[in-house]
């Protein structure tokens, strides 16, 4: 992959304005390179290898894309790698640089990537998601019959909430995933468990309901 060189980034990287991720960051160990970016994305932050890549992008789309590329490569900073174009694959995977993982997320008024040495971590997923966005006719196509039962006995004020989380931790594991198994799933084919002590907290456990790769359902 084409490297950049500092004064190369420095130039590319000064009307990006993405900056490091506290609230990402927060959730991996220190190491892990996170960044944001509050505002949409502009095309002319892309490398011409980038731009080309797309296939007749919508303008948002293409907003997007430039988001999540300008994050990543702030984050990939952060570990000490200078990225060049960061191309999709043929699934529309971001091709990290050699002996990195990473992933993106864009949202209303978001974009966030995460990265890591491939030394520390196998493969790493993240999702952001404005909880108004997750609209109630969804639920039956997102939740799994447990998980439903489960957000019916929230309180009417949690529920949008714990269906836009359950929403975004499907996201975050199937991206995960993805990296190792190459593996499209459904909303339904995994199921998220998420404590009364955990909803605030960003935690929850995966568990698969048909095999994904070397995993097995339980």
């Amino acid at each position: 992959m084409t490297q950049l060189r500092a004064g190369e980034w420095a130039a590319l990287s000064s009307g990006a304005p993405a900056s490091v991720s506290a609230l990402i960051g927060s959730l991996f160990e220190r190491e892990v390179g996170a960044a944001e970016l509050r505002q949409p994305g502009n095309p002319s932050w892309l490398l011409a290898a980038e731009r080309l890549a797309l296939t007749a992008p919508s303008a948002k789309r293409l907003r997007e894309f430039a988001a999540g590329r300008v994050c990543a490569r702030h984050a990939l900073a952060q570990i000490g790698v200078s990225a060049g174009p960061l191309l999709p694959d043929d699934e529309r995977y971001p091709r990290w640089p050699v002996a990195t993982v990473g992933s993106i997320t864009h949202t209303s008024g978001f974009a966030g990537a995460v990265v890591a040495h491939r030394s520390r971590y196998v493969a790493i997923g993240i999702d952001a998601e404005v909880v108004e966005d997750v609209e109630p006719e969804v639920r039956d196509y997102i939740c799994t019959a447990d998980e439903l039962a489960w957000l019916a006995q929230l309180p009417d004020a949690l529920r949008p909430g714990a269906m836009a989380l359950i929403f975004s931790a499907k996201e975050a594991f199937y991206k995960y995933q993805f990296a190792l198994s190459r593996q499209w799933l459904e909303f339904h084919d995994v199921e998220i468990e998420v404590g009364d002590s955990d909803l605030f907290a960003g935690r929850f456990a995966v568990r698969p309901l048909m095999a994904i790769g070397s995993i097995a359902p339980t």
